[in-house]
């Protein structure tokens, strides 16, 4: 019962993060009486063109393809074989669960591919685990090269976020911080895993997946290829920006080292452990769109929440049809005794 109220709390302070973050970036939008700050976003909207936005769409659903045939290959060489169809809606519905809870869609769609494939969640989840280290790998080798390439104006744009304060002027503050941070968590997760016996067990097995999906890399057919998937699923990642900043004339001008400099503010606001990345995406990407390349303030809001509520308008959708066809897929299997395998 006291875990349950723990996690609502969490939620409940993470939903009310994540709208004071929306209301906040709303503020940016002064328009003159009478008139709606909704309205002024839908123009943007009506204004955008929709080819630049339909081949968003495309990129955002391939690459999505790519990590579920990345998975798969995961799964494969651990020993589970899936089909890709059953991997690509587990996939989507945990980019819905997303929406919803944050981080909740690695454990969802590992539960759903069990409901599908009869695959050992504790397996399949050390196969995301390893799936998600080789993404925070490549986001760093983003963020390195965007840094290399913009280096003058993410510093100068970091500089103006309210961090001071917190970890103070010293170079060594955020260090210190770190450490201080990361000695008190693990220190607290000790305490409490060897107190719970029943956590204990549970991370066990946990573990033992981990340790396969860790073998599952090694063991990889064709690593050549699941590293080249990696990449291109990065690379779409930046076409999707490329191509949404090209639909809007205020922003269509901004060239190449302008697209990086975005990709990689918009990948740390959705790296915040909010529902979609929602608040701390409103927040970021309009402050850098002023302060880098002195895009009026109104438009700036209005173009990241069309850029936001499309990328999330395509993830519910397609979120919500996988959902349907998991439910269609399970549906014959209802009343099936245990040993009548058709």
């Amino acid at each position: 019962m006291a875990s349950r109220i723990r996690v609502f709390v969490q939620y409940i302070i993470i939903l009310a993060a994540t709208v004071f973050l929306v209301w906040f970036s709303l503020r940016g939008i002064r328009v003159e009486e009478g008139d709606n700050k909704g309205d002024f976003i839908l123009k943007t909207w009506y204004a955008a063109n929709k080819g630049w936005l339909f081949l968003m769409l495309v990129f955002v659903m391939v690459s999505h393809a790519l990590r579920a045939e990345r998975w798969r290959m995961l799964l494969h060489s651990a020993g589970q074989e899936v089909s890709f169809y059953h991997a690509f809606l587990s996939l989507m519905v945990g980019y819905l669960v997303n929406l919803v809870i944050p981080r909740g869609g690695e454990v969802s769609r590992c539960y759903n591919l069990y409901k599908l494939e009869k695959t050992p969640v504790e397996v399949s989840f050390g196969t995301v685990v390893v799936e998600r280290i080789v993404d925070l790998i490549l986001l760093v080798v983003v963020l390195i090269f965007a840094f290399a390439v913009e280096y003058e104006k993410l510093i100068a744009f970091m500089e103006t976020l309210p961090l001071q304060p917190i970890l103070g002027k010293g170079k060594l503050a955020p260090i210190v911080l770190g450490i201080v941070v990361l000695l008190t968590v693990s220190g607290t997760l000790y305490w409490v895993i060897n107190r719970n016996k029943k956590i204990k067990e549970r991370l066990q097995k946990v573990w033992i997946g981990f340790k396969k999906g860790l073998v599952s890399v090694y063991a990889l057919n064709n690593k050549s290829l699941f590293l080249l998937y990696s990449v291109i699923v990065w690379l779409l990642y930046f076409a999707m920006s490329y191509a949404v900043i090209q639909a809007f004339t205020e922003t269509a001008h901004l060239g190449f080292s302008a697209v990086l400099s975005l990709f990689a503010i918009g990948t740390i606001a959705m790296a915040a452990p909010l529902p979609g990345g929602a608040g701390s995406y409103h927040v970021l990407l309009p402050a850098g769109l002023v302060f880098l390349y002195q895009l009026p303030e109104a438009n700036a809001v209005a173009f990241t929440f069309v850029f936001h509520g499309w990328q999330t308008l395509i993830l519910i959708v397609a979120g919500v049809i996988a959902l349907i066809l998991t439910s269609f897929r399970l549906r014959p299997k209802k009343g099936v005794g245990s040993g009548d395998q058709n």
